[in-house]
């Protein structure tokens, strides 16, 4: 665990875009192709792939696309979203056993009285990929906070039907430190809704039982690695984005200790360590505002066999970090404006989902690698 300087960080050159469809990266294992795979988005949040070459997408203003077979659809039966500020329809998952029931899980600002809170849905998707079907609501974040700032979040499968779902601290610091309330959180559920009772908080008086780890200020980017472990990126304030290892009924520690400053340059909390708090795994400083996590299988690349890779809203890239010693490569050029999303598709190609150009994009090793 080590800062970085932004400058110090990037190993891999920039290259200028093609064209508006294909363009190339010099990175370390050699040149990647940059493929346009969907254009034409408004806001880009969420990514998840389908059976037969299908894929979803969200757009945070509210709609839910199918593509398949180079044809788009939206995909209607979507609950009413908060999009307002941050908020909106966020993240998308499909499971492992969805070619048994179709089911899809999506998270949103949910409409509060007062607010909006972070709420995790599923819906069966129908056969042709037009609707949403029997859509249930399963957790939803205690009420009492408004404003639109920090929902969130991802979606992580588990194992033995579980699901976790990361939430942002709504802007409220002190709240991620209160287990009265979700705020600045991972929860974990089953997928029918139900509280697991070996959650570390379950049974205990005046703290909500979904809570896995707390002390989070906005996490936008889950991952889980192939031995199961749950890994976070968040948001911090000036400085001090972080990787968290996360471990049931931590306490990660916002907003009492951070590595970076609040953005009027005044300290934040106590430090940078207290007793029964844990520490980030990597921190960065500036902050490139992560989101979107991605732990590679290596499959089409396997000198990047578990490797992280995290989008950058702020710096324009695709960060590839080795949890060796968290050594960090840029991957960027023209393409890779405001990275949302990073994930890797049934072939080993990594997928991400850039706001700055609206479109979907898919990364390969380019002919002749």
């Amino acid at each position: 665990m080590r800062p970085l300087l932004a400058m110090a960080l990037a190993t891999a050159a920039c290259a200028t875009a093609v064209s508006g469809q294909e363009s190339t990266i010099d990175a370390s294992v050699g040149t990647v192709a940059v493929t346009t795979v969907a254009s034409d988005l408004q806001e880009p949040w969420g990514l998840a792939f389908l059976p037969d070459d299908a894929f979803l997408i969200t757009e945070r203003a509210g709609r839910l696309l199918h593509f398949s077979g180079g044809e788009r659809q939206q995909v209607s039966g979507v609950p009413e979203v908060y999009a307002q500020g941050q908020g909106g329809l966020l993240d998308v998952l499909v499971p492992s056993n969805f070619g048994e029931t179709r089911e899809i899980f999506f998270s949103f600002a949910r409409p509060q009285s007062g607010g909006a809170g972070t709420a995790l849905a599923v819906g069966r998707l129908s056969d042709d990929g037009s609707s949403l079907e029997d859509v249930r609501i399963l957790f939803e974040a205690a009420e009492g906070f408004s404003g639109g700032q920090h929902f969130g979040s991802r979606i992580v499968e588990g194992p033995a039907d579980t699901l976790f779902l990361t939430l942002g601290e709504r802007g409220s610091p002190d709240s991620a430190q209160d287990l009265s309330n979700h705020n600045g959180s991972v929860i974990r559920i089953r997928r029918d809704g139900s509280v697991p009772e070996d959650n570390p908080f379950a049974g205990q008086d005046g703290a909500r039982p979904e809570i896995w780890s707390y002390g989070h200020r906005n996490i936008q980017g889950a991952a889980m690695d192939a031995t199961g472990q749950l890994w976070v990126s968040e948001h911090g304030a000036r400085g001090g984005d972080e990787i968290n290892r996360v471990e049931p009924g931590r306490n990660y520690g916002w907003p009492v200790i951070a590595y970076g400053v609040n953005y009027d340059g005044t300290p934040i909390g106590q430090g940078t360590e207290a007793a029964g708090m844990e520490q980030p795994e990597h921190y960065w400083d500036p902050s490139p505002a992560p989101s979107g996590h991605m732990i590679y299988s290596g499959t089409l690349w396997p000198e990047w066999e578990g490797h992280h890779f995290i989008g950058s809203l702020q710096f324009d890239r695709i960060m590839r970090l080795d949890p060796a010693d968290w050594s960090e490569e840029a991957l960027g050029n023209d393409q890779t404006i405001r990275i949302r999303d990073v994930r890797e598709a049934p072939d080993g190609s990594i997928w991400f989902l850039s706001v700055g150009q609206g479109a979907v994009m898919r990364m390969a090793p380019a002919q002749g690698n």
